[in-house]
């Protein structure tokens, strides 16, 4: 370093010091040691923020969560308007992590402390921050880097957050490395490779997915895209669906291995009567913040074949053809 540049770096630091001023350095971390677990599935991950991820955006947030501000969700003590997108690391770095963020936190309960909800300004506000840079709106494709001030871990992973909290101290940021950088290469599996091997320390048989060292099952793709095939609808209950509670339907390879696939907010047409594969988001959802080792499912990207023509949900190396976002 130049002596000039380093004496004014010095006396920069050192007027923010009397001033009173906290000097923050983000530092890359890794998704895989992002999402570590231990042998119950929650977190481990111990680091201090502010932290940096890197990766690809894997989808369009308007397909996953309905943004749009409830003006009634106070009253009603409801969530209201939901973000999320998953984002996925690339050179070796294979998994992925989500970033969520809500409407009114004081949904959650009575611990959240009073006033952490978004009006509708303060949501709009939000939401063109998390979906644009500069002119720029994010999209399925993109590669960004995320700072990261606070997370929260709930139902298996690891969720970059805000921590129920409105304050802009705890607000995640993103920021574009490339447009239309491209899809990760989506692995190709059968259901069975979700399942952990069972010869593998800690196997339980009550969590068939669950590999507390990651090295197999559901837990090694975790946040990751990947093509799951030879399915076969065994409910088609889910199919259609709006709210997000009600969006599951289970495939089975006809071997006896099933799992959930998450439907996402677009018109898919009818349900595929035979065998089809699916692009997807491998996702936890075990609706618990103390076992993290079940509700593992898919979430959909896109449906191969769909009845009468592929549909796909976004952008990459295929071109979107003929789908429409539900109401």
């Amino acid at each position: 370093m130049l002596p000039s540049l380093k004496k004014t770096l010095l006396a920069a630091i050192g007027t923010a010091a009397a001033l009173g001023c906290l000097i923050s350095i983000s530092r890359a971390e890794t998704h895989w040691d992002f999402q570590a677990i231990d042998t119950n599935g929650v977190s481990t991950w111990a680091g201090s923020y502010p932290v940096t991820l890197t990766g690809v955006i894997l989808n369009h947030p308007e397909t996953m969560l309905d943004a749009t501000w409830d003006p009634n969700a106070v009253a009603n003590g409801v969530m209201g308007g939901q973000w999320q997108i998953f984002i996925q690391g690339t050179n070796g770095d294979h998994q992925g992590t989500a970033l969520w963020m809500g409407q009114n936190y004081n949904s959650l309960g009575g611990w959240i402390p009073a006033g952490n909800f978004y009006t509708e300004s303060g949501w709009s506000n939000e939401m063109v921050r998390l979906n644009y840079d500069g002119g720029h709106q994010f999209r399925q494709g993109d590669l960004v880097t995320v700072t990261v001030n606070k997370s929260s871990f709930y139902g298996g992973k690891l969720n970059v957050s805000e921590a129920h909290r409105v304050t802009n101290a705890n607000d995640f940021s993103i920021a574009l490395v490339t447009a239309n950088f491209g899809l990760p290469s989506a692995p190709s599996l059968t259901l069975s490779d979700l399942y952990a091997a069972t010869n593998g320390a800690g196997y339980d048989p009550a969590y068939p997915m669950f590999d507390a060292s990651r090295a197999t099952g559901a837990e090694f793709y975790q946040g990751a895209s990947i093509r799951l095939n030879g399915l076969t609808l065994v409910d088609t209950n889910g199919w259609g669906q709006s709210a997000w509670g009600d969006r599951l339907c289970w495939v089975t390879d006809g071997l006896g291995h099933t799992n959930a696939l998450r439907m996402p907010l677009a018109d898919l047409g009818a349900p595929p009567a035979g065998v089809f594969d699916v692009y997807g988001i491998v996702n936890q959802e075990s609706g618990s913040g103390s076992n993290g080792r079940m509700g593992y499912e898919l979430f959909v990207v896109s449906v191969i074949p769909e009845p009468s023509v592929m549909v796909l949900l976004g952008v990459g190396a295929l071109v979107a053809v003929g789908w429409r976002r539900r109401k």
